[in-house]
């Protein structure tokens, strides 16, 4: 009996010596019909770009042991109108994900500004030390794309390792190390909702801009100036699906200016902290 007592302990050991165990999951809603950016942005005029195709409504971010989970849904179903499977994407084209995430919650620690394309700053104690990319492109252009556009803060920049669409769901993993600690609910998350472009400006990481007036491919309601947010969606306030969220949402984007001469200052963002 002894025998046996010490041989299953030492198999219990073994596995879960080989096993990382599963951990916090973190839960966001988001009301619906915010997808406008600061209040008056419109989607491209192309059929493609389907209503609530940007449209957050839940995210869900679960640690799953080496892997952390990252669920998106959106309002529409997700669509892959130009095949990104040819060009070794990931079965969806049009939305582009980040999900900025502040792990200490310290006055200068961390980026302050958002990814390039994004048009976006964070609160100086509230700025992100980890960025979750979920895009359409496989993950050696998204890897090029950091290296050339984002390259100082490439090590902080994680891309998932697998991508799966289910109806209105976007599904993305990744290795837990490269978030350097175990998922906390004490951390501060933005998660931004943008649209991918796969022919993006020099300076733009692989994101569709807004522009004065919409086009065919364009987003309308913003300027023609790069000092508006490129960002149609995001969580605000508790992010617990209030409507008050919206407003929240609208106020935070509207934090930019732009100026007659083309200069002007970026909207600043606040994470949301689970609790508190």
């Amino acid at each position: 009996m002894k025998k046996l007592i010490t041989g299953s302990l030492t198999l219990v050991m073994v596995m879960y010596g080989g096993l990382a165990l599963a951990g916090e999951t973190i839960s966001f809603e988001d009301p619906k019909g915010d997808d406008d950016g600061p209040g008056q942005y419109t989607y491209p005029t192309d059929a493609v770009y389907t209503p609530g195709s940007f449209d957050l409504t839940d995210v869900e971010i679960a640690d799953k042991g080496d892997t952390v989970e990252v669920s998106v849904t959106v309002k529409a179903k997700i669509d892959d109108p130009w095949d990104s499977r040819a060009w070794d994407g990931n079965g969806f084209s049009l939305q582009m994900i980040v999900i900025h995430i502040d792990t200490d919650h310290k006055a200068g620690s961390g980026y302050k500004d958002g990814l390039p394309g994004f048009n976006v700053t964070f609160a100086d104690d509230q700025r992100w030390d980890k960025a979750l990319v979920i895009s359409p492109q496989g993950r050696t252009r998204v890897q090029a794309e950091v290296s050339a556009k984002a390259a100082a803060m490439k090590k902080d920049i994680l891309i998932p390792t697998t991508v799966s669409v289910r109806g209105r769901k976007l599904v993305a993993r990744f290795a837990k190390k490269d978030l350097g600690a175990d998922l906390s609910k004490q951390w501060g998350f933005q998660v931004l909702m943008q649209s991918n472009e796969g022919f993006p400006d020099k300076t733009d990481l692989l994101t569709r801009k807004v522009n004065e007036f919409g086009g065919q491919h364009r987003f309308g309601g913003g300027s023609d100036y790069d000092c508006d947010p490129h960002v149609m969606d995001l969580i605000a306030g508790k992010a617990q699906g209030d409507k008050s969220e919206k407003d929240a949402q609208h106020k935070m984007l509207g934090t930019f200016k732009c100026n007659p001469d083309g200069s002007g200052t970026r909207a600043v963002l606040q994470m949301v902290y689970p609790e508190g």
